[in-house]
């Protein structure tokens, strides 16, 4: 979905004569314009988080990339995380808490038989137990029982909040957290293979199990290792973690960090074709775009949802939605002025 930019050329005025001027102005002017990098898009970039980043270190070299500091991301990722993360640039930060992103999808590595203190591979040894004679069938019904509508309760070192702060900043400073269990949706927590602990080969009785997990927003897939482990007696960690999916953009969409750092504005889906992937449009003439601009409501559009508002050349002016016979705003992209 990814669409270049068109790029813009800087320009300089003077109100001098060029008489006054030093004979070497216009070249250093036109040196300075032909330095001076191009102005960062709106829009989103899709990015392939690498292991051993956190989100926030993606969003710091982002913003080195395309010279600006307006950029935000939605869907945290752990460190150890790889996979989707999307990225807000300029105006396009507004849309970010707009977009359907609560159905998630991940490719995960469950290591049976370790318990650790962060749920995952990152925390210290809590204890060691055997597996023993893991049958297929215990494994499908204990993976069943987490599927579907479940209440589960976060990991301690999580980002969660209590009374404003971070669990995992409570966890470090040596209190004991206890977390409330939430209500969340396990679409799907299939079984892909069985491997090895070792050595990661397949292995009809291997302890390492590989899955898929689709779910809501607020699930922590470290969470149903966890509970997966417990359930069968062993205990259980997660190994892995890959974010194949969030909302509608996938890994297919996705670019390595290499990539993004090579193509750079090129690599900024604009405003418009992103709001146009996103939602239904609806175009308006140029009377109804200054109208939109200055923030008045136009008649209901009758369209489901929130939609995107262009101008006649395309222009992405709007996010709204039909109330009560008109159109209001959630977000104006191109305010007058």
């Amino acid at each position: 979905m990814t669409l270049p930019t068109t790029p813009t050329a800087a320009s300089a005025a003077t109100d001098e004569p060029a008489s006054a001027q030093p004979a070497s102005a216009e070249p250093a002017h036109a040196a300075a314009r032909a330095a001076a990098p191009p102005a960062a898009p709106d829009g989103l970039v899709v990015v392939d988080k690498p292991a051993g980043w956190t989100s926030h270190d993606v969003v710091a070299k982002a913003r080195r990339i395309l010279r600006t500091r307006k950029i935000g991301h939605a869907g945290t990722l752990d460190p150890m995380a790889t996979g989707v993360l999307l990225l807000g640039v300029g105006r396009a930060t507004k849309l970010l808490g707009h977009l359907a992103l609560t159905d998630k999808e991940y490719e995960a590595v469950i290591r049976l038989g370790v318990t650790t203190v962060t749920d995952d591979a990152e925390g210290e040894t809590v204890e060691e137990r055997p597996v023993g004679d893991l049958a297929a069938g215990r494994l499908a019904a204990a993976m069943a029982a987490l599927t579907g509508e479940i209440d589960q309760v976060p990991a301690s070192v999580s980002a969660v909040k209590i009374d404003g702060r971070r669990a995992y900043a409570r966890v470090r400073s040596g209190e004991d957290v206890v977390l409330a269990a939430r209500r969340v949706t396990v679409g799907a927590f299939e079984l892909r293979e069985r491997r090895d602990r070792a050595t990661g080969a397949p292995d009809p009785a291997g302890t390492d199990l590989a899955v898929r997990v689709a779910c809501s927003s607020g699930t922590y897939v470290r969470a149903l290792a966890r509970d997966l482990g417990a359930a069968l007696g062993c205990g259980g960690h997660l190994s892995y973690l890959r974010r194949t999916r969030v909302g509608p953009f996938t890994v297919a969409d996705a670019r390595s960090m290499e990539a993004f750092a090579e193509r750079a504005a090129d690599a900024v889906t604009p405003l418009a074709a992103a709001l146009a992937s996103a939602f239904p449009s609806r175009r308006v003439d140029a009377g109804q775009a200054g109208a939109v601009s200055h923030g008045r409501r136009l008649p209901a559009a009758g369209l489901p949802g929130p939609y995107g508002v262009f101008a006649p050349d395309g222009t992405a002016l709007a996010l709204a939605e039909d109330r009560g016979g008109e159109s209001r705003y959630l977000v104006v992209f191109t305010p007058a002025g």
